[in-house]
This record gives structure tokens, sequence and C-alpha cells, in this order.
């Protein structure tokens, strides 16, 4: 590490520690990515991640990732300890996509429900334990969810469910924050027919409570599919064996908004931190190959990973791309003095 490069890590750790000490909250669960930990809170923790006492939600067009960052998520609080509330309206969740992110759905609280209520009234009578962790509820998706009026036949239109939604999180979030919970919901993209030509093309649906109650906002934006060759029997045969997408921090009561973050989901795997992070630190950085502490691993992105998981280098890799990340995140600080 140059110099330059320690004292930008020595000042920006220095500022961190500074606005966590002011917020009062210093736990965090990491969304198994290093970039978008770091995209949603790197200005206020030290390998960035997801705080407790908030709700977060997860929107983009079907297939762009959000279960899988989701599972993901829940699966970071259950190793630290926590106990997870999982409703699966679409009731597609199974058990070996979940042991994939070391999700134990026997050893937590899952549920298909139908309703809204069903969904928020159970999270304000909960009470696990330990309560020096982050205990998480999880939802996937909102978009799924009616209410009782709907399935009666009561409200044909749906127009209940927006009402439901902005009482229901009125009444939970203020027992997410005092209870220090973590609540990650996953919500769909349509289109919006009443956008015009400048207006935002896209929505999710249920109102806008969901929205306005997150405290953290991340949208999954232009997904594209990960195509592999092989030649089997002598015959070249390609497969789709994973998404690329770019997620964005819409909106953050957090840290600084509207950051992005490379993530790659590989479908038998998970998200694949050590390719995003190899590839963020050849982007950005005057080499054209993969490299790391300035040693070349390889030209080929696949041997590069195979070295780095053989040498158990995941944290030294991690390492080097948040100190990356923060020398070039302090060239756009502002460097006013603080307002008297």
């Amino acid at each position: 590490m140059s110099k330059l490069t320690k004292q930008v890590e020595e000042y920006v750790m220095k500022d961190i520690e500074e606005k966590s000490e002011f917020m009062g909250n210093d736990k965090v669960i990491s969304t198994g990515s290093t970039l978008l930990d770091l995209a949603i809170s790197g200005g206020r923790f030290s390998e960035g991640g997801i705080p407790g006492g908030i709700m977060v939600e997860i929107s983009g067009l079907p297939a762009s990732g959000k279960t899988t960052l989701l599972c993901e998520i829940a699966g970071n609080v259950q190793r630290q300890g926590g106990k997870i509330m999982f409703r699966d309206p679409e009731a597609r969740l199974n058990k070996q996509y979940a042991k994939m992110f070391g999700l134990d759905i026997e050893g937590m609280d899952y549920d298909i429900p139908s309703t809204v209520t069903e969904v928020f009234e159970p999270i304000r009578k909960w009470n696990p334990e330990p309560s020096d962790v982050i205990h998480g509820i999880f939802a996937d998706s909102l978009a799924a969810l009616s209410t009782q009026w709907e399935e009666d036949g009561k409200d044909q239109y749906g127009m209940r469910r927006a009402k439901e939604f902005s009482e229901q999180c009125r009444l939970t979030c203020r027992y997410l924050a005092q209870k220090g919970f973590l609540m990650v919901c996953s919500n769909q993209l349509r289109q919006n027919a009443d956008a015009g030509m400048f207006g935002q093309k896209y929505k999710t649906p249920g109102g806008e409570a969901i929205g306005f109650y997150s405290s953290l906002r991340l949208r999954c934006i232009n997904p594209s599919k990960i195509k592999v060759k092989k030649k089997v029997e002598g015959k070249e045969i390609s497969r789709v064996v994973g998404v690329q997408t770019e997620i964005e921090v819409f909106k953050s009561s957090v840290d600084t908004p509207f950051r992005t973050a490379p993530l790659t989901i590989i479908f038998d795997y998970g998200i694949d931190t050590i390719r995003d992070n190899l590839q963020f630190i050849k982007d950005h950085t005057n080499t054209t190959v993969y490299t790391l502490e300035g040693q070349v691993l390889d030209r080929s992105m696949e041997k590069a990973i195979q070295i780095v998981e053989e040498n158990g280098l995941e944290d030294k890799l991690k390492q080097e791309v948040i100190n990356l990340w923060r020398s070039i995140e302090d060239n756009f600080k502002s460097g006013r003095s603080k307002k008297r």
C-alpha cells in the first residue's frame, strides 16, 4: 500500500468512526457483495452493509436478482446469530435453493401469507432472543399480497391494498427501529402507463407506502445473461449460467444515495463477489490483467478466481477493494468546511 493510500484510508476511517458514533448504531448485515455493501454505507461503516432498525425494498424486473439478494441477506442474518421471519407470498422458496445461501428453513419462522396484514401484524408481536444481534424479517414478494376485502370480493379494483400497506408500514416501522430489526422486502417493477414523456417508466405496485417508509431502496437494473460455451462430445454447447445486474441505491437514509454496484449471480453458487472484486480492481487500476496487491494472478478470470479460492485470498482481495473504493470516493468529497 502506498503512503498516500494509507493516509487516505486513515482519514476516511476516522470520518467513518465519527459518523457511526453520531448515528449510534454499529451493527450491520452484509449483502454478500463487497461492492454493494460499500455502495450502501461505505461512508459510515468500515466495510459497509445494511444497519438494523430499518425497512429495505429491493425492486427490479423479473429475473434481475431480487430473490437471490434477499436470500443472501437472510443467510447472513442467521450466520451472525439472528433469528429469521420469512414470509413467502409466492410460495416458491425451496429447501435446496435456501441451502445455497446457508438458510436453515427448519430454524426460522416460515409462512405463506395471502394478505398485507398477515405479513406485518406478526412482526409487532415478535420478540426473538438474543437482543444484542440483528434479527431479520423477509418478504418475497410484496406484489403478490392482497387484502381480506379483495379476497371477499368487496374490492374488485384492489384499492384497499395501498391503504393497508400505508397503515401497516406506519405501525411497523417504529417497532423495527425500537427493536433494531431489519426488514427486507422484494417488490416487482411494473410499467407506469401514466409516466408520459419525462416521468418514470417503471413503478412498484402497492401504492406509495413501501417507498415512503423504506429507509433504503435498492433497484436491480440492466440485467443481462451470462452465457458459457463448452465442448461436450466434440460439439460446442452454450448454456446460461447466471445473471449480471447493476444495483442502484435508489433511496437512502443510511448514507449517500445513488451509488451503484455491479452484482454477478451464478445460478448454482449465488452472489459471486470474488468475480466482481477482481473485475473492479482491473477496471480501476492501470492493468490489463487480474491482480492482487500488485501481483499478477492471471489473464483469465476463471484462473484468477481459482487462485484466490485455492490460496484463501478472499479477505486480502476484499480489503484491497475496500481501500481502492475509498481512495476513489475521496476524490469526490466536496472539501467544504463544516457549517458554522
